[in-house]
């Protein structure tokens, strides 16, 4: 029995997850291969964002201010991952790679962060004989700096890459893909972690970390090999000066609604991101988790940031504004972090980890929605989606770093004062530093709401336009 051609790709795309993203330019086992540099810096967002802020606070005793400030040093580079995507777009090389040396040397970054990390956290913890006194704080610092900038730069010409390969019609699909694939990287890193360090030791921290350094480096040259083809580039195509950033940048700015949009999504990001460096110091010192019970909230986190981007599919189908979504998102964050308040005067871990579930859906949706947003602002002749991107992520990432930074000093500063005694003996519990900070968040939620209300109401009067064809939802719908 001969089965039609047509059949069979019928079934591959209903079945078969992420098909319809493939090419000729790009077939589905170049994009699945290609995809494995998100896996990587998953793996490291878990090591900087999840199991190594616990493990400084509870195990090793570093105070959280310093604690956020190290975590904040990566995220404070994004900004530059504008002019990164920019610069390898402008990349002039005798071979005509322009990707390829980007993601090459941000794997090399990367590498070496997460290499020399262990050592510089023990020393950091105290366990130090020779040396100056600030060798740790110096070390660990270096250590987040160099994998952060490596995650930058391996994820924006990673990204840069696919969307070359990949043709007009599967661009989005392609996108989507990498965009779970991070995800997954994450949740399943997050569950190895916590299962390799649930016997906590120095000695098992170097094995785990550098033994990610060495899967981030070995992904990697995975991921990139043989994906950009060879493109010699004659002495007068290198000589040509390259195009000012400057000019795509204010074609970009001179949309309307830019400003207010990039201001929503700072104010939005800093909401839910202040609790980032506590939320598993929070499980592990208030409701007495394990270090490997805590490290599972990340995979709790990234479900519930995968529910969201479904919901934002299926809700941008039946022609949602992103604004009205980006609504939803807040309100689901607003009944997360008072199901994480409330974990604590009730002792209820089941309350606590639905919070966290709940922060990774309602960040989720806000992301998404804010993106989508800013893939559809009206912009000039020079500027493109790529710097929108770029925008949408330098203005995330930079508000990220700062509620890491301020989430980790209040904690601190708020604890200290609330167990000396001066806020009162209601308030003298360990738990106070870390509710004033959910509070804040809550009131910034609030705040988003203030900023983002006339893009809602401009959305009353432009609505969104059709992103599915007869009704269907398909990986196309998911937003870019």
């Amino acid at each position: 029995m001969i089965i039609p051609q047509s059949l069979v790709k019928r079934l591959s795309l209903r079945f078969l997850p992420f098909a319809d993203a493939a090419s000729d330019d790009l077939p589905l086992g170049q994009l699945l291969r290609l995809s494995l540099f998100q896996i990587s810096v998953g793996m490291a967002t878990v090591m900087l964002l999840g199991t190594l802020n616990r493990v400084m606070i509870v195990e090793l005793s570093v105070p959280a201010t310093i604690v956020a400030v190290m975590i904040a040093l990566p995220v404070l580079s994004a900004p530059f991952r504008a002019l990164l995507g920019f610069r390898s777009d402008t990349h002039k090389s005798a071979i005509g790679w322009k990707r390829i040396p980007y993601l090459w040397f941000g794997s090399l970054w990367q590498f070496g962060g997460l290499a020399i990390m262990p050592f510089a956290l023990i020393i950091l913890g105290g366990s130090q004989t020779l040396g100056p006194s600030f060798a740790g704080e110096i070390g660990a610092g270096l250590a987040f700096l160099l994998t952060g900038i490596g995650i930058h730069m391996t994820q924006t010409a990673g990204l840069a890459l696919a969307s070359d390969r990949a043709t007009d019609e599967t661009r989005p699909r392609v996108v989507a893909l990498l965009y779970v694939m991070f995800l997954i990287g994450m949740g399943i890193s997050a569950v190895i972690v916590g299962f390799l360090l649930r016997d906590f030791s120095n000695l098992r921290l170097i094995q785990v970390v550098q033994g990610t350094a060495v899967v981030t480096i070995l992904l990697n040259i995975v991921a990139l090999w043989k994906q950009e083809s060879v493109r010699p580039m004659s002495r007068e195509e290198r000589s040509q000066p390259r195009p000012r950033f400057a000019d795509a940048w204010a074609d970009f700015t001179s949309g309307g609604d830019a400003g207010r949009l990039l201001a929503v999504v700072f104010l939005g990001t800093m909401a839910f991101n202040m609790q980032d460096v506590l939320l598993e110091p929070y499980g592990g010192e208030i409701l007495g988790l394990s270090v490997s019970a805590t490290t599972l909230l990340t995979a709790i986190w990234a479900t519930g940031a995968l529910l969201g981007f479904a919901l934002a599919a299926r809700w941008l189908a039946r022609q949602l504004s992103p604004y009205h979504m980006c609504v939803r998102g807040i309100l689901v964050g607003l009944a997360a972090f008072s199901a994480v308040i409330f974990a604590d005067p009730m002792n209820s871990p089941a309350l606590f980890f639905a919070g966290a579930f709940g922060i990774g859906l309602g960040g989720g949706l806000f992301a998404v929605s804010t993106l989508t947003a800013a893939m559809t602002l009206p912009m000039g002749a020079r500027a493109g989606q790529g710097l929108a991107l770029g925008a949408w992520g330098a203005a995330q990432a930079t508000a990220a770093g700062l509620a890491i930074a301020i989430g980790g000093t209040l904690r601190d500063a708020v604890g200290a004062l609330a167990q000396s005694g001066a806020l009162g003996p209601t308030l003298d519990t360990p738990g106070t530093g870390y509710s004033v900070v959910y509070h804040i968040e809550i009131a910034l939620l609030f705040g988003t709401l203030v900023v983002l209300g006339p893009l809602v109401r401009l959305a009353f009067l432009k609505p969104n336009q059709p992103t599915t064809e007869n009704g269907r939802i398909g990986l196309a719908d998911f937003p870019t």
